[in-house]
C-alpha cells in the first residue's frame, strides 16, 4: 500500500514542535493513532514503523518530543557505535522530558490537526513513550480508546505520581510487550504496575523469552523478530477492535 508522508508544524510554548504525519495514499479520512517515540528520537526506523503501522489504515501521528533541543533529533546504530558519548546524550534528552512536557506536546499536536473532541484515537509507545501511553489513557478515558506499550520504562518509581498507584483504574485496553532480556528496564521493576493491571480484563502483558530493550527494531543489536512481529500482530488486533480501520 502508498503510504503518504507529511510534516506539520505545531506551535508550542517553547517554539515549534514538527508532527510526523503518514497515512494511506487516497481518500480518507483514516482512524488516527498518535505514536510515541523512544529515547534514541526520529530515526530512520521510527519512520518504517510509522509506514507499517499506517499501512493497516491508519494516520499515525509521531509529535517531536526532543524539539526543545533541535528539529527532529535522532541517532542511528551506526552513529552511537561510532560515538559512544551518545548514549549519555540520549539518557539526557530522556531526562529532559516528564510527563506534563509529554503531554503538553500531545496537546498542541491534537491543537495542530484540529482533531474533534469526540473522535476516538488510539495512541501507542515504546520505551519512555510507553509511559506516555498510560498518561494519556488516563487524562482521556473517553477519546483514547486503545494503546500498546512495546518494551516500556519507567511504568513504576518512588513519586507520587507513579503509574503503578493509578494503574488500577485504567478502563480502556492496552496492549503490553516486554521481554524477559530486558537489561535496561525489566520485568522486576515494573512488577507493581503489572500487578495492578492483573485483574483487568482489558489488559494483556504479553512476555517474549530471550527479548531485551528496544526488540521492535530492524538492524538494531536488539532487535527480536518473534517479539517484535507478535508484539505487532497484537497492536493490530487491537487498534482494529476498537478503531474503525479499512484498507
Amino acid at each position: 500500500m502508498n503510504v503518504v508522508s507529511d510534516i506539520v508544524d505545531a506551535d508550542t510554548p517553547t517554539g515549534t514542535m514538527a508532527i510526523l504525519s503518514k497515512r494511506p495514499a487516497g481518500n480518507g479520512p483514516w482512524p488516527r493513532i498518535v505514536m510515541f517515540h523512544d529515547g534514541p528520537g526520529i530515526r530512520n526506523a521510527t519512520h518504517e514503523f510509522m509506514t507499517k503501522l499506517a499501512g493497516e489504515g491508519y494516520e499515525v501521528l509521531t509529535p517531536d518530543l526532543f524539539h526543545r533541543h533541535g528539529r527532529m533529533i535522532g541517532y542511528e546504530p551506526d552513529e552511537r557505535e561510532a560515538d559512544p558519548s551518545l548514549g549519555q546524550r540520549i539518557w539526557d534528552l530522556i531526562l529532559s522530558v516528564g510527563d506534563d512536557t509529554i503531554q503538553a506536546d500531545l496537546d498542541a499536536t491534537v491543537a495542530a490537526l484540529e482533531i474533534p473532541v469526540d473522535e476516538p484515537l488510539g495512541v501507542i509507545g515504546f520505551c519512555l513513550g510507553a509511559r506516555a501511553v498510560f498518561r494519556t489513557l488516563i487524562r482521556f478515558p473517553t477519546q483514547f480508546v486503545a494503546g500498546a506499550m512495546w518494551h516500556p520504562s519507567f511504568l513504576v518509581d518512588e513519586t507520587s505520581e507513579s503509574p503503578h498507584l493509578t494503574a488500577a483504574s485504567l478502563a480502556q485496553p492496552l496492549y503490553i510487550g516486554i521481554g524477559t532480556a530486558d537489561k535496561m528496564q525489566s520485568i522486576a521493576m515494573h512488577q507493581p504496575f503489572f500487578d495492578a493491571v492483573e485483574p483487568l480484563s482489558g489488559v494483556e502483558v504479553e512476555i517474549f523469552e530471550g527479548a531485551d530493550h528496544g526488540y521492535t527494531w530492524p538492524g538494531w543489536s536488539t532487535y527480536h523478530q518473534v517479539a517484535s512481529d507478535g508484539s505487532f500482530a497484537k497492536t493490530k488486533a487491537l487498534f482494529a477492535q476498537n478503531l474503525d480501520a479499512s484498507v
